[in-house]
This record gives C-alpha cells, sequence and structure tokens, in this order.
C-alpha cells in the first residue's frame, strides 16, 4: 500500500500559511529533506488554493529542479469549487469523495503520494486517517495572527508520535510525525 505525506513549512505558533512571508531562512538540511521527499513521490496532491496560486507560476517557470519535477509528476486536485485543472499538464480533479479516491489511490502500484502545502487537504487527510506522515519545518519565529495556522483552535484531538527530529543550522527543527491509530 501507498504512503501519504505531507510537508509544510511552520512557525512556532503553528501558522503554515505564506511562509513567504515570515520564514527567515531555507537551510541545506531542509532542502535535503525535501529532496529526499520528492524522490521518493510519484504523485502529489494539492488544494485548490495552491493549486490556483501555482498554476499561474510553475507550468512555465525555469527554477530547476522543482519545476521540471512538479511539472512532469501526476498532480491530484482537491476541490469541489473548480471545473477543469486542465491548464496544467498532469493534472486530474479529484470528483467525488477525497477520501475514497484516496483510499482508490493508495491500493495503486507506485511510490509516495505526497501533499504540496494545502493545510486544509492535510487536515482533511488527517481527519479521515488518511496521512502516514507529517514533516514540519519549524521555523523559529512567532507569525503572529491573521494567517492560517495547520489545526484550528476546535481541532479534535489527535495524537502524532515522533518519528524523527533533527535541529538545523538556521535554528529550526524538522520534526517528523506519524499519526497513533
Amino acid at each position: 500500500m501507498r504512503k501519504v505525506t505531507a510537508a509544510l513549512f511552520s512557525s512556532i505558533d503553528g501558522v503554515v500559511q505564506a511562509p513567504n512571508e515570515w520564514q527567515p531562512a531555507f537551510d541545506e538540511e531542509m532542502g535535503d529533506v525535501l529532496t529526499r521527499m520528492l524522490a521518493e513521490q510519484d504523485a502529489v496532491l494539492l488544494g485548490r488554493v495552491t493549486f490556483s496560486e501555482w498554476v499561474d507560476y510553475w507550468p512555465a517557470s525555469t527554477d530547476e529542479p522543482f519545476a521540471s519535477w512538479i511539472n512532469s509528476t501526476q498532480k491530484y486536485v482537491a476541490s469541489t469549487t473548480l471545473d477543469s485543472v486542465d491548464r496544467w499538464q498532469n493534472s486530474t480533479l479529484i470528483k467525488g469523495s477525497l477520501t475514497d479516491f484516496i483510499k482508490d489511490l493508495r491500493q495503486q502500484d507506485g511510490g509516495t503520494i505526497g501533499t504540496a502545502g494545502s493545510p486544509t487537504l492535510v487536515r482533511s487527510l488527517i481527519g479521515a486517517g488518511l496521512l502516514d506522515e507529517l514533516t514540519l519545518m519549524i521555523s523559529p519565529v512567532v507569525a503572529g495572527g491573521g494567517r492560517t495556522h495547520l489545526f484550528p483552535g476546535d481541532a479534535p484531538l489527535t495524537t502524532f508520535e515522533l518519528a524523527e527530529a533533527k535541529p538545523t543550522s538556521s535554528g529550526a527543527v524538522i520534526a517528523t510525525y506519524r499519526p497513533v491509530r
């Protein structure tokens, strides 16, 4: 069975929205972890917001090596409001139940299914018991209010176990968790 993973940049106070606005550094260790994760993935899940932000940039980008990877990788877009994702090659709109779609996708042959950005989608996957690993790259900064947190204040109790943690040269911590089922 394929596993589903997510990696997000997070502040100490749990903000995951727009890390380009508050993240003080992107260090070599973060790059190494992301490179390793991408090498294991042959499919990526995107939420509507991330897809909408990325579709105007990545298809025409020459930023290597991520542009080549994301453009050639199969993308599955979770949205109930988009009518089409045809503007970006290798993109498929998930129709019907997200849970059923992911359960079916996990049964197919292939590598890891990653999630890019998309904190709302990550929360849905956790709630449905479909996320196998959550990697947080926690920067030593408080991003403050007015931004999206990974978990809202009314999130249900969910227990995770620490699989790995590593401090980085910029003072961030890369922590990988697995939901306790």
